[in-house]
């Protein structure tokens, strides 16, 4: 069923928050283009025009009504570069690192995926709440079957959201029934790709589980579908666990590093997004940067799993700056909120010795997730052309931030207070290209 029409022209007023620069390479403060009073006017699902209310209402057709949002923040969209579907029903799953996780948790839950009914509750489930979250754009993992997939993308569809994902490849080292085989891998992977890579407002992403799970045979076809299609997407994880580290050394031992088993199959490039990389080295992350791949940070779930800190200000590093994602990693992650995320990312920051600036956070859970997806021209930023996905943050949607927000002195410290106090409850409305799909109850 296609999306609902969009308004031929919408205006949104309230405090407007987008980025000028990259706030990890220059002053934050500098970095953060605030409207104290601002008005976005929206045609066709694109940012038409931004500015200050007084100044932009003469570009609005005096018939046209004006939501307001007074005491609100408008922001672009929030973006999770990495994110399970199928783990929604597991999350807060008791007990287990990694490893073990997956085996008690994680495949007895996916093996579900098989029933289409079940991954079109789930999957409806799960984009209601992303929306719910102020999330836009996500890249997401399906399970092995290839209706997972379609149940996806075809709610995606229906909802106009702009969304990543694709079939999990898995050839060894998994319960039968979750396993393919490469060639089939292959197969469903480059029918799935055809369908939905470019179908409106949907994109297909080659989804190696991890390298344990497939063998070198299933990553090389995993490299040559990458090179039927520059656009297409690649998603897998990285070096989350040193138990796994030490799994894939032995599995791929005349490779130098877990990176370099990607790499060696041609997996590595421009829209590759790497899950966590906690346990990665310098050559790797100059690899990342010369390449063009992007890593995902998931505090929440690599605290849950005791997985280990992911150090962000290394990978970051002007000097060879790695393309940085935020990604709630459901159902390792404890929330599909982007705000908790920050929370969390806050205080792993801290552990290691650095201070997360509010406008760093909130760049990257916006624009710095578009940048790693290599989608900036598209999302993640207000400004006139941009692609009209907007959440609406109330600083104030509790008892207590109202109560923190009375005594926040700038824009800066009410961002501050919504990263660490903030929820679900905290995204008054969401729109995706200019429709409203959410709005709290």
């Amino acid at each position: 069923m296609p999306a609902p029409p969009t308004p031929d022209i919408l205006a949104l007023r309230g405090r407007v928050v987008t980025f000028r620069d990259n706030p990890f390479t220059t002053d934050p403060v500098a970095a953060l283009h605030h409207e104290e009073d601002g008005l976005l006017i929206i045609r066709d699902g694109r940012i038409a025009q931004m500015g200050t209310y007084a100044d932009t209402l003469r570009h609005l057709p005096a018939d046209t009504q004006v939501t307001h949002y007074p005491d609100c923040v408008i922001s672009a969209g929030f973006v999770d570069t990495h994110v399970h579907y199928p783990q929604l029903p597991m999350i807060a799953a008791y007990g287990e690192q990694l490893l073990e996780w997956l085996e008690r948790y994680t495949f007895p839950t996916e093996s579900r995926f098989r029933d289409p009914a079940y991954a079109r509750d789930i999957a409806r489930r799960f984009l209601a709440g992303l929306l719910r979250c102020g999330t836009t754009t996500a890249a997401v993992f399906c399970t092995v079957h290839p209706q997972s997939v379609e149940a996806f993308f075809s709610e995606s569809e229906r909802l106009n959201t702009l969304m990543i994902a694709g079939k999990v490849l898995m050839d060894r080292n998994a319960p039968p029934d979750l396993r393919d085989t490469a060639q089939r891998g292959y197969d469903e992977s480059l029918a799935l790709m055809t369908r939905w890579h470019g179908r409106g407002r949907q994109m297909y992403a080659v989804t190696p589980r991890f390298a344990p799970t497939s063998s070198e045979e299933q990553l090389e076809l995993a490299g040559a579908l990458l090179a039927r299609d520059q656009t297409v997407f690649m998603q897998t994880h990285l070096a989350e666990n040193l138990d796994e580290v030490a799994w894939v050394r032995s599995l791929f031992p005349a490779r130098r590093s877990y990176l370099d088993v990607y790499a060696h199959a041609g997996l590595v490039r421009p829209r590759a997004i790497m899950g966590h990389a906690i346990h990665v080295d310098e050559p790797d992350l100059m690899t990342c940067h010369d390449s063009g791949c992007a890593l995902a940070h998931c505090p929440t779930s690599n605290l849950f799993l005791g997985s280990g800190s992911f150090r962000l200000f290394d990978a970051l590093d002007p000097r060879r700056p790695v393309r940085v994602g935020l990604g709630t990693d459901i159902g390792a992650g404890t929330s599909l909120s982007q705000l908790q995320s920050l929370n969390e990312a806050y205080k792993v920051a801290q552990g290691t010795g650095h201070r997360l600036h509010p406008v760093q956070a909130f760049w990257l859970a916006t624009a710095g997730g578009a940048q790693a997806l290599h989608l900036d021209h598209r999302i993640g930023t207000i400004a006139p052309g941009m692609e009209a996905d907007l959440c609406i943050l109330d600083p104030e949607a509790t008892p207590l931030q109202a109560l923190r927000a009375q005594s926040c002195d700038s824009i800066s410290d009410l961002l501050f207070s919504l990263m660490m106090l903030g929820d679900d409850r905290s995204i008054r409305a969401t729109y995706v290209a200019g429709r409203r799909v959410h709005e709290r109850a």
